[in-house]
């Protein structure tokens, strides 16, 4: 059975013609042009993403950045989209003239929380797009099943560290100065 890649029938898609669809209630991503569905998370992703997002939203306020959901695209190449579980855009990122963008420019820090169907992809494909961002200087990833964080940041104009947090401990990011209690990302309450 021959790609849809492979099919000179198919025309890869830009990043606007993609943005300006509505796929309704279904989820999907632009990889190199091509469109990618996405099946949704389980209750402990959901409750994963809600925590980070509820955590955040306070110790950023004021700083001048914000962190966004699953809704908001980050554009990781000439044709790629992704829809990261949070991301945290910064310079104002809320006010008036950005209300209706659909893409703000490179996210300070980006968060997937990992399902055992995507995580390899999630660990490879996306790590190496979000690592070409310039501006973006954290990347986590969050494992519900093991309770453990993945924290990948920048060093340095291309050097990157790359830890599992021991388990239980808090999660810091050095380029906004901020920590999040591991029991605050995994709360069940």
């Amino acid at each position: 059975m021959a790609s849809i890649a492979l099919d000179p029938a198919y025309r890869r898609i830009s990043v606007e013609e993609f943005l300006d669809m509505d796929f309704g209630d279904a989820k999907a991503e632009l990889e190199d042009g091509l469109i990618y569905m996405m099946a949704g998370g389980d209750e402990a992703h959901a409750r994963i993403a809600a925590n980070l997002i509820a955590s955040l939203m306070p110790r950023l306020r004021g700083t001048g950045c914000r962190p966004y959901g699953s809704d908001f695209a980050a554009q990781t190449a000439d044709r790629s989209v992704r829809f990261p579980d949070v991301s945290i855009h910064c310079n104002n990122p809320g006010s008036p003239e950005n209300a209706q963008k659909k893409l703000l420019g490179d996210p300070r820090a980006l968060f997937e929380v990992l399902s055992p169907s995507t995580s390899r992809h999630d660990q490879k494909t996306k790590l190496d797009e979000y690592r070409d961002l310039a501006g973006t200087q954290e990347i986590v990833f969050v494992d519900p099943e093991s309770e453990r964080v993945r924290l990948v940041r920048r060093t340095g104009k291309t050097g990157w560290a790359d830890d599992w947090l021991q388990p239980g401990e808090d999660l810091h990011l050095p380029s906004l100065s901020l920590t999040i209690p591991h029991s605050e990302i995994f709360a069940r309450d």
